[in-house]
């Protein structure tokens, strides 16, 4: 199936869906849950206890908001199964992980079993679960083996990763892969990965990533110290992923096995920018703000990184929405709102509302 027209996320196919979230309390999982409810689902989240503090779970109230909340290890395969069968899913987003690639480094073995055995656990809970239709694992743009190219990376390219975490992640993909092969497609399960961007947005208070590091320097009074100034990311705003992994879980529910495979949801390759580019316009927005490079030598990362989302445009109808400065700008909103003890999950559903409406206006 092609489709060349832009679709916008169906309000209507998501009422009264029930959806096991993996991973709600994190930055991104709790963005979702929170616009899965906000469309009318029932989400049943299952996760760790928030990792930082503050977050976007607690800020936003999502406890009080989701049908079930399960605090519980990816690795404990026996909770994972007990809290899947309860919820007893018609969809199910896998977004549990450990995300940091320094922090890989320092804790590969947690990285490997969290990552790839979590996704296992997760997959062998989804074949024990009647009734399951679409599963989307959503990985990471950094699960390809990096030759530091140019030019976007595709679905076909090979899988790879320098660091634990990278590499990890690759794991998760082959685990998919197989899973897909040789259970869940005869089963009538429809099963794809999903990969995005360094996501940003309001609420994401994790250590060692930039746009958190700066406004906790901007809170602190502080220079912002960064350690790769040339390293080239493709940056988004959180809302322009989850937008994809929502179309095309309704793809996978609606359509089936056309759509079970990988999925690049990057942003548009002018937004894929320097360290550098980023901190410099920041401190242009936030008078006061300042940074410096980090002088000591640091742990291997990619410095080239983009997605070629040709295929998710082409089929599914997605298209990235907010350009890189709207992207920074409705973070550095969202943040000067939780400064001012605004109620945050009225400005987060404002702001998924307005990315909604950027739909609705093509």
């Amino acid at each position: 199936m092609v489709n060349q027209q832009i679709r916008a996320v169906n309000r209507n196919f998501w009422k009264g869906k029930r959806v096991f979230l993996t991973g709600h309390t994190g930055f991104k999982g709790g963005w979702l849950a929170l616009w899965l409810v906000d469309m009318g689902a029932d989400v049943y989240g299952y996760a760790l206890n928030p990792p930082t503090e503050p977050n976007f779970f607690t800020v936003c109230n999502l406890q009080e908001q989701l049908a079930a909340s399960t605090i519980a290890d990816i690795r404990d395969a026996t909770a994972l199964m007990q809290a899947m069968r309860a919820a007893r899913p018609d969809i199910v987003f896998h977004l549990a992980a450990q995300p940091l690639v320094r922090y890989s480094y320092a804790a590969p073995v947690e990285t490997y079993t969290v990552n790839v055995m979590g996704t296992v656990n997760l997959l062998e809970a989804v074949r024990h679960t009647p009734g399951v239709k679409a599963v989307v694992n959503v990985t990471t743009d950094k699960c390809y083996e990096n030759r530091e190219w140019v030019w976007p990376y595709r679905e076909n390219e090979a899988m790879g990763g320098f660091d634990p975490y990278s590499s990890s992640k690759a794991c998760s993909e082959l685990v998919t892969a197989a899973y897909r092969r040789s259970f869940l497609e005869q089963a009538g399960v429809h099963l794809a990965s999903a990969r995005a961007g360094n996501v940003i947005g309001g609420g994401d208070w994790a250590t060692d990533r930039l746009i958190p590091d700066f406004l906790k320097s901007l809170d602190d009074q502080r220079t912002l110290i960064i350690r790769s100034p040339k390293a080239t990311r493709p940056w988004q705003h959180v809302l322009e992923p989850l937008a994809g992994y929502l179309l095309l879980a309704q793809a996978l529910h609606e359509e089936g096995e056309a759509f079970a495979a990988p999925w690049n949801f990057g942003p548009e390759d002018g937004d894929a920018r320097p360290v550098q580019w980023i901190v410099e316009y920041l401190c242009g927005q936030v008078p006061g703000a300042s940074w410096q490079c980090e002088a000591t030598p640091q742990l291997h990362e990619a410095n080239m990184l983009k997605l070629d989302s040709s295929k998710a445009k082409t089929q599914l109808g997605w298209q990235p929405r907010w350009n890189l400065q709207t992207a920074l700008g409705m973070t550095l909103n969202w943040h000067k709102a939780w400064r001012q003890d605004e109620n945050m999950t009225m400005v987060s559903q404002a702001q998924m509302h307005h990315y909604e409406a950027s739909y609705r206006a093509v």
